[in-house]
């Protein structure tokens, strides 16, 4: 009687399997996450965003946020709290770039003290950020 020999192989079409529905998953679920509960409005002519910049962001309800060159963000309290957490930030003797994200259903009122505020702040270049169409 002849003896069978033993085949040491592993099957990896059903690793293969779980890991294409993993990746599908992942696609369909990565643009539904956002960094912001901030809905920017829209702009044909979308200039590209410098390297390095610091955020700050309004939201519908009027609350604050700012986000450090690294998109670290933290709340703030008020548009007072504003000019000290800039001037933390940006201290460093570099010349950043501040880019104001205002929800699209902000007021215009809250988006001109918030830029009044970064203006005094003694940043130079101040831009606002919207989502190219």
């Amino acid at each position: 009687m002849r003896q069978r020999r033993l085949k040491n192989e592993i099957n990896v079409v059903p690793y293969i399997d779980v890991m294409l529905v993993l990746l599908v998953i992942f696609m369909v679920t990565t643009p539904m996450m956002s960094t912001g509960s901030v809905e920017l409005p829209a702009s044909g002519t979308a200039p590209l965003k410098p390297d390095k910049y610091l955020k700050v962001q309004i939201e519908s309800n009027g609350g604050l946020a700012v986000f450090d060159a690294n998109g670290k963000s933290k709340k703030i309290k008020g548009i007072k709290d504003l000019k000290g957490e800039l001037t933390a930030l940006g201290g460093s003797g570099e010349k950043l770039s501040v880019l104001i994200a205002g929800d699209k259903e902000t007021p215009y009122k809250n988006v001109i003290e918030v830029l009044d505020e970064v203006k005094r702040s003694g940043f130079q270049r101040v831009a606002l950020e919207t989502a190219s169409k």
